[in-house]
């Protein structure tokens, strides 16, 4: 739009005008140049309008089929299948250390010997009674052979015979108390050498050459602990055992150790048994899972999160944890992503949760989008600019159920 001011003839005529014509004219510019501003800016606002509210920006996933394993989740420790501390049975020196610490042995092996040589002259001493008894008693049987023939004919009187034949009688008895020194003399010379009962690994040493130990000493010589395999205990809530154990009747169930921030996969082994018992302050039952341990990977005592599995559902389907919501009611229901990219609230049933996905037993079909963030900012009808991956905003602060549990 184009201005044009046309001078007037008198003004061209005249060097000087009136003040009030100069003012009118200036006043009729200004009334033109606002009334062409203001109608350029009123074309805007219909245009606005027609754009909406902003999209708002929110983290999706897309729903899939597939085999997920259902898990049951316990806390517990490792416990090594024999933990041996052996003692001296008998008193003396030690003259021989056949052992280092750390020492992986195996069952028989040689590890401490005390001076056997005390135990070897009681010993002796034992035999050489012997010899002397069996002496006795040989020639105590002789002549009792003798009062027999002579106490048929008359010529010794009968007591004499009866003194003989309990005289073999005691000599006998002598020479099996003698035979039974001999036998205790031999095992107290065997338990000179100390030798590992198991297989396992040996701890730290608590005795050196030359300490005197003793048969009544309450410390242990050495402890030896058996690795391999090893058992995990741990605790399961009294209401899932029976499930549990329903499982069990169908075949052994795997265990998986992992470790105590529950990220690392330690090992992976068998459930041996549930306990006959529920501890009734915790309300949970204890369960034992054996592993073979081949690399060492567990220790007694170490803490660790056991995953029992107990089957795996097979084509189900599941989303993000985090896009499950919870109804003021109890009620679960998801946001879905329609085509158009806006949100449809949809009521869904959860099977189950297991860690970070959430199996869906209707409501949802494989291949919907869904949100896993920014939900505290939807609701029916939003439109929304969809973002797979790492979110683009806070998440609606939802926690997750504990996994292995069953939805409502």
């Amino acid at each position: 739009m184009a201005l044009f001011v046309v001078p007037c003839e008198n003004s061209m005529n005249h060097r000087y005008s009136s003040p009030l014509r100069l003012v009118s004219s200036w006043g009729f510019i200004l009334a033109c140049l606002i009334s062409f501003f203001g109608c350029g800016g009123t074309n805007t606002k219909p245009a606005q309008a027609s754009a909406g509210p902003p999209a708002i920006p929110v983290g999706v996933a897309t729903a899939e089929r597939r085999d997920v394993p259902v898990f049951q989740e316990g806390l517990g420790s490792v416990q090594a299948s024999n933990t041996v501390s052996l003692k001296s049975r008998v008193d003396g020196q030690i003259v021989q250390i056949a052992f280092r610490e750390g020492q992986t042995v195996k069952q028989g092996d040689l590890l401490i010997v005390i001076d056997p040589r005390p135990y070897q002259v009681q010993l002796e001493q034992a035999q050489a009674a012997l010899a002397r008894d069996q002496a006795q008693l040989k020639n105590a049987q002789l002549d009792y052979q003798r009062y027999q023939n002579l106490s048929k004919e008359g010529v010794i009187a009968q007591q004499q015979f009866d003194a003989q034949k309990a005289l073999v009688g005691q000599l006998e008895g002598t020479v099996q108390s003698d035979q039974a020194a001999i036998d205790n003399s031999k095992l107290q010379l065997t338990y000179t050498r100390i030798t590992s009962p198991v297989s396992g690994r040996i701890g730290l040493r608590l005795v050196d050459i030359g300490n005197m130990v003793h048969a009544s000493d309450t410390n242990p010589l050495l402890v030896v602990t058996q690795l391999q395999p090893i058992a995990v205990v741990f605790t399961l809530p009294e209401d899932v055992l029976p499930n549990v154990a329903k499982h069990m009747r169908s075949g052994t169930l795997q265990v998986d150790a992992y470790s105590r921030d529950d990220t690392t996969k330690l090992a992976t082994g068998k459930l041996l048994t549930i306990d006959n018992q529920i501890d009734q302050t915790t309300g949970t039952g204890k369960l034992k899972a054996m592993f073979d341990n081949n690399d060492n990977a567990l220790w007694p005592n170490q803490f660790v999160n056991a995953h029992l599995l107990l089957e795996t559902r097979k084509g189900i389907t599941v989303v993000p944890a985090a896009s499950v919501e919870r109804g003021p009611q109890g009620g679960t229901f998801i946001y879905l992503v329609k085509p158009d990219k806006t949100i449809e609230v949809r009521q869904v049933k959860i099977a189950f949760t297991q860690a970070n996905v959430s199996a869906i037993d209707s409501g949802l079909a494989p291949g919907e989008v869904v949100v896993t963030d920014g939900q505290d900012k939807l609701q029916g009808g939003s439109r929304v600019e969809p973002h797979y991956g790492t979110p683009s905003s806070s998440s609606s602060g939802k926690s997750a159920q504990p996994s292995g549990t069953v939805g409502q």
